[in-house]
């Protein structure tokens, strides 16, 4: 068992959370110039990090290029360099490095970071990308807090990173948007059974899944609930009876 969890910031509670940025037209997500947006709003930030060729954390959501982009290939093919000259798409922003975000943020809002699973079955893991992480965020002063899908990546950080708050993303893990996870596998992460091994603090949870049984069963033990993705007021009116923040995406709260 680990140590105690390290809580969440409060500021994680406080104002809600602009998904991979405030993005929007020549602001793609989770590009620096996103970013900036968001922190003149004064919303929070959540962001997604994969791991270059070399072992560099990158802020992009995706493990191909090809959406975001005009490259096409895996992400963890090229090196941070090579990255860090290819533009998001309607932009002239780059692919930036989770070091570029932290120096751009400098804690004047915090920062929910999700650690994508490197394997494709959700399960360990080199902990090449983990490792990235914790070295990007020695000595930072804003508050941070890291989640993944992946049970295996939130315990590597607890190693790796163990005064970090950690929390799991969390849903029912259907077979439509899970085909890949064995049914049993797919069971068994809906009732969020890693939560305390991994040392956890919180839980990100599908906003349409919030009366799920495990979600209440944490709720009941006073464990901050926060949901994704909200992209309207209706939505966000009924999640908030569940949920203590909402991460948003196409409109503004």
């Amino acid at each position: 068992m680990p140590d105690l969890p390290t809580h969440l910031p409060a500021s994680l509670l406080a104002r809600p959370i602009a998904h991979r940025a405030l993005h929007g037209p020549g602001r793609p997500e989770n590009s620096l110039a996103a970013i900036r947006a968001a922190i003149a709003a004064n919303y929070g930030i959540e962001l997604d990090v994969q791991c270059s060729a070399d072992g560099v954390a990158m802020v992009f959501h995706d493990d191909t290029l090809d959406r975001l982009t005009d490259a096409q290939g895996p992400v963890r093919d090229r090196n941070a360099q090579d990255l860090q000259q290819i533009a998001l798409k309607g932009s002239t922003e780059p692919i930036p490095t989770l070091r570029d975000v932290l120096d751009l943020v400098a804690g004047q809002v915090p920062l929910l970071i999700e650690i994508k699973d490197q394997t494709g079955t959700l399960s360990p893991g080199p902990e090449t990308l983990e490792q990235a992480v914790a070295r990007d965020l020695a000595g930072y002063r804003g508050d941070v807090a890291l989640m993944s899908f992946n049970p295996a990546c939130v315990k590597a950080m607890a190693r790796h990173a163990p005064d970090r708050p950690r929390g799991l993303v969390t849903c029912a893990y259907t077979a439509q948007d899970w085909p890949d996870l064995p049914p049993a596998q797919r069971t068994a992460l809906a009732g969020i059974p890693d939560f305390d091994a991994a040392g956890c603090s919180f839980i990100s949870h599908d906003w349409r899944d919030l009366d799920a049984a495990p979600v209440t069963r944490l709720a009941r033990r006073g464990v901050p609930i926060l949901c994704w993705t909200i992209r309207n007021a209706a939505d966000e009116q009924t999640a908030r009876r569940s949920a203590q923040n909402i991460t948003f995406d196409d409109y503004l709260p």
